[in-house]
């Protein structure tokens, strides 16, 4: 059961984690970033004193510090585990010293910006930088200033203009990273550019190769379907759908579930499978809501509005452009442009341009990770290369291009900010011939969506002013899920709480009021959170121990007391046997070998004969190595003839082993002190019915000790009187026949505490 609750704004998560027990039920689920908003993802989650963050993103609508998530609101330090999604224009990196966690990777233009923790605030305060010193993240120095400033998040040093590198503490944030294969070689992809492509000199550089190489080795990867453990924290991963190496993270701490999809696709394209429906039900689902209640229309029909928009426009001679990020829909969106001029002679003296520094390397990453793909590229891939296209040429810089007749650009970024996309929008923005096709969702606040209104006139990059007579076509291929995705997905998950985050307050507000009357029979729980507007739900927790090992191979009977060691691994409890403890854990367990010398001088048989007539198991044998006599008392306790003047005792230590031990130290003293009295006993077994008959003589013995007058009966019964009250007693089963109960009792107790002690002590557990 869980209650759950969005508590107002908090001032400051520090000071509620530095409250909270690391016991507390309580599960809070906090947006630093996507909360009614699309952009800068982050989110924080606490439960059982663990913290995990999903992705960590920036605002591409906005600038310098108003971009980034409200890291203000946390403690690095506090962070167990940071899990990335995916790699995309409105997720970032963070770092611990050298590593870098990528969630929701940056690339307007393929320039990269690194997130910055509270300390990077302070540094930029100590340099006198102030807060909005530059009017966009790409423009020249005031970039430069802020990345100087905020750099030591990763590699330890800031830099200031003809100064060398000053040492500064480093970021506490001390957990671990963790995203797919894919999405890793992403990450090295687009840093690795942004050296070679930086126009700033060496002292300028805030990373060279090096430093990314280093970071490469902080960062872990996990694999679909991998479940790993991170302080108790246990998660796996599933296939996303999106972009190349996209996953939606479950995590599970002390038997909660928590789903986190980040970006999502139920629908499978041209070259990426459809998101999966995870085989458990999460107990709390946090869930994109980007495109709120709107529909995409079919994709065939998206597809051929696409490709008539383009050939019209060719047609009329004039020229198309595509903004589109440089990894994710461009590759979808060029497989198919290179079909389409496939089937179309008339096309194939006309250019298509997949403008971008990184198109290669890009295409690279693809083919090396074709088995992400769905079964329509793979299948195609034994063949052909499907990535290797016949009519699209890359376009590393508009120095390359000649801007002569139609021709089809495809030119990252996907907003028009800046960048090669930009530039060819601001040269043919005034030419009624050419076309504007925005291929995936635009965020509100950028160049891109305020030409999706058509007004008369733009804003140039430089300033200035132009006509916008261009055609402005919008045609969704973005890889986020619908309404009908979204709801069909909540529908066979059956979470009984749901966060939507990651889309606009409006569509949000529409979504959640749709779903809850989805859910209007059901007891979903419907939440959207605010930036920094903490979710707390309340989960009663059970402690539950599960046998393993030896210990769970027999069902032990109802009221059987079982024994073993009771291990606790994050929050799962586990009862074993300590044989098995090396084989379950990975802690080990310890012997202590007992060995003790006495003086004895006497007969080594007669040893052996009254550790018979005390013990039911005692093996003689001669020892290999030294050939001494040996005896083993019930497997436990080695007795040595060491010398004719001494006897050693070896065992390995344990309660029952050291009881043993002490007995057979006690008899050897004992025979030591009467060796003046001894022969040496006959080794001769005696027959069974000797054996009874003494037993019967001792049985007799101490019964007349106890009750007075005892006398032998017919079949094997004895006859005890006490005060004219008779009980007889039959020695085969130990039954007593007795009108007084009192009496009865007494006799039966007598007799089996008789029987047990004379017979030979059992070995334990027999």
């Amino acid at each position: 059961m869980a209650s759950a609750s969005a508590a107002a704004p908090a001032s400051s998560l520090k000071r509620a984690n530095s409250t909270t027990s690391s016991e507390s039920d309580e599960l809070i689920i906090t947006p630093l970033g996507a909360g009614n908003e699309v952009g800068r993802s982050c989110v924080y989650m606490s439960f059982k004193g663990k913290v995990v963050m999903f992705d960590c993103g920036i605002h591409p609508a906005f600038s310098g510090m108003a971009a980034l998530p409200y890291f203000d609101e946390i403690d690095p330090s506090a962070i167990d585990l940071l899990l990335v999604t995916h790699s995309f224009f409105n997720f970032t990196f963070y770092l611990s010293q050298l590593t870098m966690h990528l969630g929701h990777m940056i690339f307007f233009d393929l320039v990269y910006l690194p997130i910055y923790t509270a300390p990077a605030y302070a540094l930029w305060v100590q340099l006198s930088l102030g807060p909005c010193c530059f009017t966009s993240i790409f423009s020249g120095k005031g970039w430069l200033a802020l990345t100087r400033a905020c750099s030591k998040v990763f590699f330890g040093t800031i830099f200031s203009d003809g100064l060398s590198p000053v040492n500064v503490p480093q970021t506490t944030f001390k957990g671990r990273v963790f995203m797919t294969h894919a999405t890793k070689a992403i990450y090295k992809l687009l840093l690795s550019d942004y050296v070679k492509v930086s126009k700033v000199s060496v002292e300028d550089m805030l990373y060279d190769e090096q430093d990314i190489l280093r970071s490469m080795d902080k960062i872990e990867v996990i694999d679909f379907h991998q479940t790993l453990e991170v302080n108790g924290i246990r998660f796996w991963c599933y296939t996303a759908g999106h972009v190349l190496g996209a996953a939606m993270f479950m995590v599970d701490i002390a038997g909660v579930r928590i789903l986190y999809t980040g970006d999502y696709s139920r629908e499978e394209d041209r070259h990426l499978r459809a998101a999966e429906l995870p085989q458990f039900s999460p107990d709390v689902c946090i869930i994109e809501s980007t495109y709120g209640v709107q529909n995409h229309q079919p994709r065939h029909i998206r597809e051929k509005l696409f490709t008539e928009v383009i050939h019209s426009t060719i047609s009329r001679g004039g020229r198309v452009l595509i903004p589109a990020f440089a990894l994710g829909r461009a590759q979808e969106l060029l497989l198919i442009l290179d079909e389409y001029w496939e089937n179309h002679r008339d096309l194939h003296n006309v250019p298509i341009y997949y403008a971008s520094p990184l198109a290669k390397r890009c295409m690279a990453v693809y083919q090396t990770y074709i088995n992400s793909m769905n079964d329509r590229i793979r299948n195609q891939f034994a063949s052909s290369n499907p990535f290797d296209f016949k009519h699209i040429s890359p376009l590393k810089s508009l120095d390359e291009f000649r801007d002569v007749g139609p021709a089809v650009v495809m030119a990252s970024p996907g907003g028009l900010q800046s960048g090669l996309s930009r530039q060819l929008f601001d040269k043919w923005c005034s030419d009624k011939r050419n076309a504007c096709v925005l291929p995936g969702y635009v965020v509100e606040g950028t160049p891109a969506k305020a030409i999706m209104s058509e007004p008369k006139e733009v804003t140039l990059a430089s300033g200035l002013s132009a006509p916008l007579n261009m055609g402005v076509h919008y045609i969704s291929f973005s890889a986020h899920a619908d309404y009908n995705q979204t709801s069909t997905f909540l529908k066979e998950l059956m979470p009984p709480n749901i966060i939507l985050v990651h889309g606009e307050a409006n569509e949000m507000g529409r979504l959640k009021q749709k779903l809850l009357s989805v859910f209007a029979d059901g007891n979903t729980k419907i939440i959207t959170p605010k930036n920094c507007q903490s979710v707390e739900m309340h989960f009663n927790s059970q402690k539950m121990a599960k046998t393993i090992g030896k210990l769970a191979e027999k069902t032990p009977a109802v009221g059987e007391i079982l024994s073993g060691l009771l291990v606790k691994k994050g929050f799962t409890y586990q009862i074993m046997a300590p044989d098995d403890l090396h084989v379950f854990s990975q802690l080990s367990t310890g012997s202590v070998i007992q060995r003790i010398t006495i003086p004895y001088s006497g007969a080594f048989a007669v040893l052996k004969h009254r550790l018979n007539l005390i013990y039911e198991s005692v093996e003689a044998s001669t020892d290999e190595e030294s050939g001494v006599l040996t005896l083993k008392v019930h497997d436990k306790v080695t007795v040595k003839q060491e010398t004719e003047n001494h006897v050693s005792l070896h065992w390995t230590a344990d309660p029952i082993s050291d009881m043993v031990s002490d007995s057979v130290v006690a008899l050897v003293l004992n025979a030591s002190r009467e060796l003046p009295k001894l022969m040496v006993e006959s080794e001769q077994e005696t027959t069974e019915d000797e054996q009874s008959k003494k037993a019967d003589k001792i049985i007799h013995a101490l019964l007349v000790s106890l009750f007075g007058d005892v006398k032998y009966e017919n079949e094997g019964k004895l006859l005890i009187n006490v005060d004219g009250t008779t009980a007889l007693l039959e020695k085969q089963s130990g039954e007593v026949e007795c009108e007084n109960e009192g009496l009865k009792e007494r006799v039966k107790t007598a007799y089996r505490r008789i029987i047990s002690a004379i017979k030979p002590i059992p070995p334990p557990g027999s």
